[in-house]
């Protein structure tokens, strides 16, 4: 069995780009950063960004480029894609980008008021935006920090001490001895 599944939560580095297949297929492209954080061997914290194309046909495409502007988070789930090409200089050129199966806006980023300066209005960014429909949250109303999980920190879960039964609880028990074989 193979598995091809991408999850990203990242800032749009560029409002996404609309356009439509000869099928009138509506495909929409944008670009990602997602950024690790880090403590290199002298101690020293240290931020580093990756970039990702991110590609959305039908409804996401839709949704992606009515709701999502330049800095806007986003969770994206999808498969990743690498194409090929022959250059006009003769070299062989290749693009990794994510298809995206499924977008979930995050909070609206500052500054956002529902047009970005100039260009085709955009609708408010607190519509319900997910095209998850399985999932009843709506991202984009609240605005809400997330926090940053830093890799080797140690994280205390609080563990619950198993639940102690009561003598009619361990009476409905079975007991191993009263099965007949």
């Amino acid at each position: 069995m193979n598995l091809n599944k991408a999850f990203i939560l990242g800032n749009v580095t560029r409002d996404p780009e609309m356009r439509s297949l000869p099928s009138g297929l509506q495909v929409a492209s944008f670009g990602m950063a997602t950024n690790r954080f880090y403590t290199d061997a002298q101690g020293i914290k240290k931020q580093e960004a990756e970039f990702h194309n991110i590609v959305c046909f039908g409804k996401t495409a839709d949704i992606a480029s009515r709701f999502l502007v330049k800095g806007a988070m986003v969770l994206i789930e999808g498969r990743i894609k690498t194409s090929s090409w022959q250059g006009t200089d003769g070299i062989k050129k290749y693009k990794t980008e994510i298809i995206a199966e499924s977008l979930q806006l995050g909070p609206r980023p500052s500054g956002v008021n529902g047009s970005s300066s100039g260009q085709n209005a955009r609708p408010a960014y607190s519509a319900p935006t997910q095209t998850n429909p399985a999932s009843a949250q709506n991202y984009g109303v609240a605005k809400e920090e997330i926090p940053i999980i830093e890799e080797n920190t140690p994280v205390n879960f609080n563990i619950e001490e198993p639940k102690s039964f009561t003598s009619e609880e361990k009476s409905d028990e079975i007991d191993v001895k009263d099965i007949p074989f």
